[in-house]
């Protein structure tokens, strides 16, 4: 992995003065997009009187993005490049840019321009009024109903249902966080679309508002119906995560006494009919579904117990608190 900073024959921030934004973009295969993408934000941007920095994340682009990025990086001391040395995805692309946000507040945004830079204004005035998390809604997408948007409908109805987080679209890449919320989190697979719901362990205000959409205008959607397959296997982390990230022995170990409690159960029937009535029950597929589930009972019980140590590995090693403090006073 590259840094590409800025080169010091322009500077058009002191290296000194805090970053009130800092504007995270993954990019990949967007050379077409990028100079009318810079010229948008940074008009945006300087309209809000804020200081801030843009950080470009190149993802392994094989076209010509890395060189004009890296043309802007030296004109503009505010953009800021990361290169990957290959394709990581999405999420890899988000993680590189929260882990050098200096700003007190990161948006996330795409670089396909369907997302519109002038949305950022009113992001940040959400925060302004207390909230952590604001997520963009793309009440008017620009996009095909059959393969693009419906699976987007029944997805976030599923998400929402699932974690607790009821918003009207995950997928949507234009968001505003607290940089204290996202660098704390640890993300991997397709979890940057989830961020609002791990982010709601900590007890953070989830805010949506709504934001315009754009057609695509330069290249194609990196985005598949392999996407959207990975998209749900990753639910069920971020579901298991929230729910008992940190005692994963009463999921494992209420399906291992449940299933033990069944193999017993058809165990004591078995030996009740075998001793009371003689009833033959070596050929009986009963006697096999009870050994199998009592077998499955210490199998769920013993995983339950390895994810107990397991996690007090991850905590306490990394001295990572199994709690979030808002603020204290007096202390």
């Amino acid at each position: 992995m590259i840094d590409v900073l800025t080169a010091p024959e322009t500077t058009t921030v002191p290296a000194t003065e805090e970053v009130h934004v800092s504007v995270v973009v993954p990019i990949y295969n967007e050379a077409e997009s990028i100079p009318l993408l810079y010229e948008r934000l940074t008009t945006e941007l300087d309209a809000l009187a804020l200081p801030y920095e843009i950080i470009a994340v190149d993802d392994g682009s094989r076209d010509t993005s890395f060189k004009l990025l890296a043309d802007l990086a030296r004109r503009d001391q505010r953009f800021r490049v990361v290169r990957f040395r290959r394709n990581f995805g999405q999420t890899a692309a988000f993680s590189a840019g929260f882990d050098r946000a200096r700003g007190r507040v990161v948006i996330t945004i795409d670089a396909d321009l369907q997302n519109d830079p002038a949305d950022i204004g009113a992001l940040l005035a959400k925060i302004d009024e207390g909230d952590d998390v604001v997520s963009g809604w793309r009440e008017r997408r620009q996009d095909p109903f059959i393969n693009r948007r419906l699976p987007s409908i029944l997805a976030n109805r599923l998400i929402s249902w699932s974690t607790g987080v009821y918003l009207h679209d995950y997928g949507c890449s234009l968001k505003a966080y607290r940089t204290e919320v996202v660098q704390g989190i640890r993300l991997y697979g397709e979890l940057h679309r989830f961020i609002p719901a791990i982010a709601s362990w900590q007890g953070v205000a989830v805010a949506e508002l709504p934001v315009r959409h754009a057609p695509r205008r330069f290249g194609t959607s990196k985005y598949g119906i392999s996407r959207t397959i990975r998209v749900l296997l990753d639910l069920l982390t971020v579901r298991f995560l929230l729910s008992y990230g940190t005692r994963p022995m009463q999921v494992f170990g209420l399906f291992g006494f449940l299933s033990m409690l069944a193999g017993v159960v058809i165990a004591g029937y078995l030996s009740w009919i075998k001793l009371v009535y003689g009833a033959l029950i070596s050929d009986r597929p009963l006697l096999l579904l009870a050994v199998m589930m009592i077998i499955l009972g210490v199998q769920f019980i013993s995983m339950g117990l390895l994810g107990e140590l397991i996690v007090r590995i991850y905590y306490e090693t990394q001295a990572k608190p199994i709690y979030v403090v808002r603020e204290e006073l007096n202390d």
